[in-house]
Protein backbone atom coordinates (compact mmCIF):
# COMPACT_ATOMS: atom_id res chain seq x y z
CA UNK A 1 0.00 0.00 0.00
CA UNK A 2 1.16 3.49 -0.94
CA UNK A 3 2.26 6.15 1.58
CA UNK A 4 2.50 9.88 1.26
CA UNK A 5 3.73 12.25 3.38
CA UNK A 6 1.56 15.40 3.47
CA UNK A 7 0.90 16.16 7.35
CA UNK A 8 3.14 16.07 10.72
CA UNK A 9 -0.33 14.82 12.33
CA UNK A 10 -0.25 11.59 9.69
CA UNK A 11 3.15 10.71 11.78
CA UNK A 12 3.04 8.16 14.03
CA UNK A 13 4.95 8.62 16.79
CA UNK A 14 7.44 6.01 15.85
CA UNK A 15 7.78 7.68 12.29
CA UNK A 16 8.75 10.74 13.66
CA UNK A 17 11.22 9.74 15.61
CA UNK A 18 12.73 7.50 13.11
CA UNK A 19 12.64 10.01 10.69
CA UNK A 20 14.56 12.53 13.08
CA UNK A 21 17.23 9.56 13.28
CA UNK A 22 17.61 8.80 10.05
CA UNK A 23 17.81 12.15 8.95
CA UNK A 24 21.55 12.66 11.32
CA UNK A 25 22.59 9.07 9.60
CA UNK A 26 22.22 10.35 6.22
CA UNK A 27 23.49 14.29 7.30
CA UNK A 28 26.77 12.52 8.86
CA UNK A 29 26.63 9.60 6.52
CA UNK A 30 25.57 10.83 3.16
CA UNK A 31 27.59 7.99 1.12
CA UNK A 32 25.85 5.36 2.83
CA UNK A 33 22.48 6.40 0.99
CA UNK A 34 24.36 7.38 -2.26
CA UNK A 35 22.47 5.09 -4.62
CA UNK A 36 18.87 4.43 -2.73
CA UNK A 37 17.19 6.18 -5.52
CA UNK A 38 18.87 4.49 -8.53
CA UNK A 39 17.09 4.98 -11.50
CA UNK A 40 14.40 6.71 -9.25
CA UNK A 41 12.27 9.88 -10.85
CA UNK A 42 10.46 12.23 -8.85
CA UNK A 43 8.05 14.99 -10.78
CA UNK A 44 8.00 18.79 -9.14
CA UNK A 45 4.86 20.37 -9.50
CA UNK A 46 5.35 24.07 -8.71
CA UNK A 47 2.30 26.33 -8.73
CA UNK A 48 4.49 28.82 -6.51
CA UNK A 49 7.72 30.68 -6.47
CA UNK A 50 10.60 28.42 -4.74
CA UNK A 51 13.85 28.75 -3.53
CA UNK A 52 14.69 26.10 -0.96
CA UNK A 53 11.87 23.68 -2.16
CA UNK A 54 13.36 23.17 -5.65
CA UNK A 55 17.03 23.31 -5.08
CA UNK A 56 16.75 20.67 -1.85
CA UNK A 57 14.10 18.38 -3.75
CA UNK A 58 16.65 17.67 -6.90
CA UNK A 59 19.81 17.98 -5.27
CA UNK A 60 18.33 15.49 -3.00
CA UNK A 61 17.08 12.98 -5.25
CA UNK A 62 20.95 13.15 -7.46
CA UNK A 63 22.53 12.80 -4.21
CA UNK A 64 20.69 9.54 -3.91
CA UNK A 65 21.20 8.39 -7.68
CA UNK A 66 17.81 9.52 -8.63
CA UNK A 67 16.60 12.19 -10.84
CA UNK A 68 14.01 14.95 -10.63
CA UNK A 69 12.06 16.72 -13.26
CA UNK A 70 10.70 20.37 -12.63
CA UNK A 71 7.36 21.26 -13.64
CA UNK A 72 6.92 25.11 -13.82
CA UNK A 73 2.97 26.50 -13.62
CA UNK A 74 3.32 27.08 -17.08
CA UNK A 75 4.27 23.26 -18.01
CA UNK A 76 1.62 21.79 -15.94
CA UNK A 77 -1.49 24.08 -15.25
CA UNK A 78 -2.29 21.64 -13.14
CA UNK A 79 -6.45 22.55 -12.03
CA UNK A 80 -6.92 25.06 -14.88
CA UNK A 81 -5.82 22.96 -18.48
CA UNK A 82 -5.53 19.80 -17.20
CA UNK A 83 -7.43 18.39 -13.88
CA UNK A 84 -5.84 17.03 -10.71
CA UNK A 85 -6.60 13.46 -11.76
CA UNK A 86 -5.74 13.30 -14.65
CA UNK A 87 -1.97 14.81 -14.14
CA UNK A 88 -1.80 12.11 -11.85
CA UNK A 89 -2.85 9.36 -13.71
CA UNK A 90 -0.38 10.89 -16.61
CA UNK A 91 2.49 11.10 -14.00
CA UNK A 92 2.64 7.53 -12.32
CA UNK A 93 2.69 5.55 -15.59
CA UNK A 94 6.70 7.48 -16.14
CA UNK A 95 7.48 8.37 -12.38
CA UNK A 96 7.89 6.97 -9.14
CA UNK A 97 6.19 9.76 -6.95
CA UNK A 98 5.33 13.58 -7.01
CA UNK A 99 5.87 16.32 -4.88
CA UNK A 100 3.44 19.34 -5.32
CA UNK A 101 4.12 23.23 -4.41
CA UNK A 102 0.66 25.00 -4.52
CA UNK A 103 -2.35 27.39 -3.19
CA UNK A 104 -5.48 25.10 -1.74
CA UNK A 105 -4.69 22.11 0.13
CA UNK A 106 -7.46 20.11 -1.49
CA UNK A 107 -5.10 19.95 -4.65
CA UNK A 108 -2.93 18.08 -3.07
CA UNK A 109 -5.33 15.46 -1.36
CA UNK A 110 -6.68 15.64 -4.72
CA UNK A 111 -3.56 14.61 -6.47
CA UNK A 112 -2.79 11.75 -3.62
CA UNK A 113 -6.13 10.09 -3.74
CA UNK A 114 -5.71 9.71 -7.50
CA UNK A 115 -2.49 8.20 -7.80
CA UNK A 116 -0.65 5.20 -7.15
CA UNK A 117 2.61 6.47 -6.25
CA UNK A 118 3.66 8.73 -3.20
CA UNK A 119 2.60 12.43 -2.99
CA UNK A 120 4.70 14.82 -1.00
CA UNK A 121 3.26 18.09 -0.15
CA UNK A 122 6.07 20.53 -0.77
CA UNK A 123 3.48 22.89 0.67
CA UNK A 124 0.00 24.42 0.75
CA UNK A 125 -1.82 26.95 1.83
CA UNK A 126 -2.85 25.22 4.98
CA UNK A 127 0.39 22.84 5.77
CA UNK A 128 4.12 23.14 5.23
CA UNK A 129 5.20 19.49 6.49
CA UNK A 130 8.71 19.11 5.55
CA UNK A 131 9.83 22.56 6.73
CA UNK A 132 8.01 21.88 10.30
CA UNK A 133 10.14 18.27 10.20
CA UNK A 134 13.52 20.37 9.19
CA UNK A 135 13.12 23.02 12.00
CA UNK A 136 12.66 20.06 14.53
CA UNK A 137 15.59 18.64 13.37
CA UNK A 138 17.53 21.90 13.70
CA UNK A 139 16.10 21.83 17.15
CA UNK A 140 17.17 18.63 18.39
CA UNK A 141 21.15 19.66 16.64
CA UNK A 142 21.65 22.30 18.76
CA UNK A 143 19.19 21.73 22.12
CA UNK A 144 19.02 17.85 22.57
CA UNK A 145 15.69 16.27 24.04
CA UNK A 146 13.12 18.45 22.04
CA UNK A 147 10.72 17.73 24.95
CA UNK A 148 12.60 19.96 27.25
CA UNK A 149 12.29 22.77 24.41
CA UNK A 150 9.82 25.68 24.78
CA UNK A 151 9.22 27.15 21.29
CA UNK A 152 7.46 30.51 20.55
CA UNK A 153 6.00 31.07 17.49
CA UNK A 154 4.81 35.10 16.73
CA UNK A 155 3.16 36.20 13.41
CA UNK A 156 0.43 34.76 11.75
CA UNK A 157 -1.14 31.44 12.35
CA UNK A 158 -0.37 30.14 8.63
CA UNK A 159 0.47 27.16 7.27
CA UNK A 160 4.05 27.08 8.86
CA UNK A 161 2.61 27.11 12.23
CA UNK A 162 0.24 24.92 12.04
CA UNK A 163 2.76 21.89 10.84
CA UNK A 164 4.84 23.49 13.90
CA UNK A 165 2.06 22.82 16.10
CA UNK A 166 2.35 19.01 14.68
CA UNK A 167 6.20 18.69 14.89
CA UNK A 168 6.10 19.93 18.37
CA UNK A 169 3.01 17.57 19.79
CA UNK A 170 4.99 14.52 18.40
CA UNK A 171 8.41 15.98 20.25
CA UNK A 172 6.46 16.68 23.11
CA UNK A 173 7.65 20.10 23.85
CA UNK A 174 6.08 23.45 25.23
CA UNK A 175 4.88 25.71 22.68
CA UNK A 176 3.61 29.41 22.97
CA UNK A 177 1.61 30.85 19.51
CA UNK A 178 1.11 34.80 19.64
CA UNK A 179 -0.83 36.53 17.01
CA UNK A 180 -2.65 39.44 16.35
CA UNK A 181 -6.57 38.83 17.00
CA UNK A 182 -8.42 37.18 14.25
CA UNK A 183 -4.77 35.79 12.98
CA UNK A 184 -4.91 32.63 15.49
CA UNK A 185 -4.12 28.99 13.73
CA UNK A 186 -7.12 27.55 12.82
CA UNK A 187 -9.05 26.16 15.33
CA UNK A 188 -9.22 22.55 13.84
CA UNK A 189 -5.53 22.62 13.32
CA UNK A 190 -5.37 23.35 17.20
CA UNK A 191 -7.75 20.62 18.23
CA UNK A 192 -5.32 18.01 15.89
CA UNK A 193 -2.24 19.15 17.88
CA UNK A 194 -3.79 18.44 21.04
CA UNK A 195 -4.96 15.17 20.18
CA UNK A 196 -1.40 14.33 18.70
CA UNK A 197 0.19 15.59 22.36
CA UNK A 198 -2.00 13.92 24.59
CA UNK A 199 0.50 11.32 25.20
CA UNK A 200 3.64 12.96 24.81
CA UNK A 201 3.46 15.98 27.25
CA UNK A 202 2.98 18.63 24.66
CA UNK A 203 1.09 21.61 26.18
CA UNK A 204 0.07 24.74 24.05
CA UNK A 205 -1.08 28.46 24.85
CA UNK A 206 -2.26 30.83 22.59
CA UNK A 207 -1.80 34.15 23.11
CA UNK A 208 -2.30 37.68 21.27
CA UNK A 209 0.86 38.85 23.70
CA UNK A 210 4.00 38.45 21.77
CA UNK A 211 6.32 39.28 24.92
CA UNK A 212 3.95 36.78 27.08
CA UNK A 213 4.78 34.25 24.51
CA UNK A 214 8.39 34.56 24.20
CA UNK A 215 9.07 34.90 27.63
CA UNK A 216 11.81 32.18 28.77
CA UNK A 217 11.48 30.72 24.98
CA UNK A 218 14.38 28.17 24.03
CA UNK A 219 13.50 29.50 20.37
CA UNK A 220 11.71 32.20 18.78
CA UNK A 221 10.11 31.49 15.42
CA UNK A 222 8.63 33.75 12.83
CA UNK A 223 7.44 34.16 9.29
CA UNK A 224 6.22 36.88 7.29
CA UNK A 225 3.08 38.95 7.31
CA UNK A 226 1.61 38.32 4.31
CA UNK A 227 2.40 34.98 2.56
CA UNK A 228 2.51 34.09 -1.32
CA UNK A 229 -1.51 35.00 -2.43
CA UNK A 230 -1.61 37.52 -0.17
CA UNK A 231 -0.37 40.87 -1.57
CA UNK A 232 -3.35 42.81 -1.67
CA UNK A 233 -3.25 42.21 1.91
CA UNK A 234 0.17 43.35 2.61
CA UNK A 235 -0.11 47.39 3.46
CA UNK A 236 -3.36 46.37 6.09
CA UNK A 237 -1.31 43.38 7.36
CA UNK A 238 2.00 45.42 8.21
CA UNK A 239 0.15 47.38 10.47
CA UNK A 240 -1.90 44.91 12.17
CA UNK A 241 1.41 42.93 12.73
CA UNK A 242 3.82 45.95 13.50
CA UNK A 243 3.56 44.65 17.46
CA UNK A 244 4.70 41.47 16.56
CA UNK A 245 8.17 42.26 15.04
CA UNK A 246 10.94 40.23 16.29
CA UNK A 247 13.60 42.20 17.32
CA UNK A 248 16.19 43.02 19.91
CA UNK A 249 14.05 43.73 22.88
CA UNK A 250 11.81 40.91 22.48
CA UNK A 251 14.59 38.21 21.87
CA UNK A 252 15.58 39.84 25.24
CA UNK A 253 12.49 38.43 26.97
CA UNK A 254 13.81 34.53 25.57
CA UNK A 255 16.36 32.61 26.93
CA UNK A 256 19.87 33.91 27.09
CA UNK A 257 20.62 31.46 24.10
CA UNK A 258 17.97 31.20 22.57
CA UNK A 259 17.78 30.35 19.09
CA UNK A 260 15.80 32.60 15.90
CA UNK A 261 13.99 30.97 13.84
CA UNK A 262 12.42 31.63 10.22
CA UNK A 263 11.57 29.40 7.45
CA UNK A 264 12.53 31.76 4.63
CA UNK A 265 12.42 33.83 2.63
CA UNK A 266 12.36 36.90 5.02
CA UNK A 267 11.14 40.24 5.02
CA UNK A 268 14.01 42.15 6.66
CA UNK A 269 12.44 45.04 8.86
CA UNK A 270 8.90 43.62 8.53
CA UNK A 271 8.86 40.42 10.81
CA UNK A 272 12.08 40.46 11.88
CA UNK A 273 15.72 42.86 11.82
CA UNK A 274 18.48 42.78 11.01
CA UNK A 275 19.68 42.43 14.36
CA UNK A 276 18.01 39.26 15.11
CA UNK A 277 18.27 37.56 11.79
CA UNK A 278 21.97 38.27 11.77
CA UNK A 279 22.58 37.79 15.29
CA UNK A 280 24.61 34.66 16.20
CA UNK A 281 21.57 33.03 18.12
CA UNK A 282 19.98 32.95 13.97
CA UNK A 283 19.93 29.36 12.56
CA UNK A 284 17.54 30.14 9.59
CA UNK A 285 20.67 28.82 7.43
CA UNK A 286 20.92 25.83 9.21
CA UNK A 287 16.86 25.50 9.15
CA UNK A 288 17.51 25.65 5.33
CA UNK A 289 20.06 23.26 4.68
CA UNK A 290 18.19 20.57 6.79
CA UNK A 291 15.83 20.76 4.47
CA UNK A 292 18.11 18.86 2.39
CA UNK A 293 18.86 16.17 4.48
CA UNK A 294 15.14 15.98 5.99
CA UNK A 295 13.57 15.52 2.47
CA UNK A 296 16.32 12.91 1.63
CA UNK A 297 15.30 10.92 4.01
CA UNK A 298 11.23 11.07 3.42
CA UNK A 299 11.79 10.73 -0.39
CA UNK A 300 14.35 6.96 0.69
CA UNK A 301 10.85 6.10 3.03
CA UNK A 302 8.78 6.42 0.36
CA UNK A 303 10.38 5.54 -2.77
CA UNK A 304 12.94 3.31 -1.57
CA UNK A 305 13.68 -0.03 -2.32
CA UNK A 306 12.41 -2.23 0.18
Amino acid sequence: MKKDFISVHDLSLYEFHEIMDMTAEIKEHPQRFRNKLKDRILAMIFQKPSLRTRVTFEVGMLELGGSAIYLSPADSQVGTREAYFDVGKNLERWVNAIMIRTFAHQNVIDLASNTRIPVINGLSDLLHPCQAMADFFTLKEKKGDLAQLKLAYVGDGNNVCHSLLFAAAKAGCRMAVATPPGYEPKAEMVKLAEEDGRQTGFSLSLTSDARQAVSQADAVYTDVWASMGQEAEKQARAKIFAPYQVNGSLMALAQKEAYFMHCLPAHRGEEVTDEVIDSPGSIVYDQAENRLHIQKVIMVLLMGKK
